[in-house]
């Protein structure tokens, strides 16, 4: 069978789609009301889309080899791992516009969609730029190991942000009005809708500032902050996931179903966010790892010095860094839970 331009036959293509879609319809359908998404029902869900990911790399052993297995495994992994990072953004995010429980999964909806769109055109460019020669690998290198240092300055500072100051949300205040109040789960409420708003006792004082017959809530400024916060974390992904493959499918086949499992496991780790105190670590750890091996296949190309990191070391790291951010956790939990521990002996 011959391959395509991106080297992988008609088949496999059609095989990572139909998967894709189907997974996701499934998603959809499941999680349609606007109702707080249980830790039990986010669980058995995040398992579900390991499973989903899990089955295509085995259509990948099977038809391509275990080289290629192990390469969407190594992305997948990866791309799970830097995803941490971006969801405890999301979960600030959600806490400065106050959004309910019962209407982040929409939220995460729409963040994810708007994910996999700008993964692809990203992917395309990233491996595109390739083509260059080493010189881009090594650029790859320093934006990696930038986010990296980035990430430790902001640890180091722990200050929270105040996103009313965020360039997405300050251009999405340009384009429509605003109402301060969330409507339901509308993104945009009409104004003859706000007019009889306004006559409410709750809503005594309150005015329409600003024309237009459509004023949005602040339901849509978070999913526009959450929208432009994921895209700039994908230029750190990205080429973090290159650095594994650079063939477009695996690359981006290995950070679509990472991304599919997000909405779920936003959840999960909400409820396991004061546990988890060291993972962020492990995350910066593995960028730092990411750029030496971008930078060490980029100089082995410009000088032949014959050392490179090979698929399989790379989805060892990889887990290892991920269980020794898990295990430190448990083992050395923070102030947080260790306080609050206390207090529930307390109060016991």
């Amino acid at each position: 069978m011959e391959n395509t331009a991106i080297g992988f036959p008609p088949t496999t293509i059609a095989v990572f789609v139909a998967l894709a879609v189907i997974a996701l319809a499934i998603d959809l359908f499941t999680h349609k009301s606007d109702k707080p998404v249980s830790l039990t029902n986010a669980a058995v869900w995040s398992v579900f889309w390991v499973v989903i990911s899990l089955m295509f790399a085995g259509y990948l052993y099977v038809a391509h080899g275990p080289s290629v297995a192990s390469l969407f495994v190594t992305g997948y992994a990866l791309e799970k791992v830097l995803s941490v990072d971006n969801l405890f953004v999301f979960m600030a995010i959600f806490a400065w516009f106050k959004i309910p429980d019962a209407l982040r999964h929409r939220v995460l909806y729409w963040g994810i969609i708007g994910a996999i769109v700008f993964r692809l055109i990203f992917v395309a460019i990233g491996t595109g730029l390739l083509a260059f020669g080493p010189w881009v690998e090594v650029l790859f290198a320093v934006v990696v190991a930038w986010t990296a240092v980035m990430m430790l300055r902001s640890k180091e500072e722990d200050e929270e942000e105040d996103y009313s100051k965020h360039i997405a949300y300050r251009f999405a205040k340009k384009l429509f009005p605003v109402w301060p109040k969330l409507h339901g789960h509308n993104f945009f409420v009409s104004r003859t809708e706000l007019e009889k708003e306004i006559t409410k006792p709750q809503n005594k004082g309150m005015t329409l500032v600003g024309k237009g017959a459509l004023f949005a809530t602040p339901l849509f400024l978070c999913v526009v902050v959450v929208e432009v916060s994921d895209i700039l974390f994908a230029f750190d992904s990205v080429p973090a996931v290159i650095a594994v493959s650079r063939e477009p499918l695996i690359v981006y086949s290995a950070m679509m179903f990472a991304i599919l499992g997000l909405r779920t496991m936003y959840f999960v780790l909400e409820a396991l966010k004061r546990y988890l105190v060291h993972l962020e670590k492990a995350v910066i750890a593995l960028l730092f790892f990411i750029a030496g091996k971008l930078a060490l296949n980029a100089t082995d190309h410009l000088f032949g010095h014959g050392y490179e990191i090979d698929p399989n070391t790379s989805l060892i790291v990889v887990l290892v860094v991920l269980a020794i951010g898990i295990v430190a956790s448990i083992i050395f939990p923070g102030k947080e839970e260790e306080q609050s521990d206390v207090n529930n002996d307390t109060k016991a």
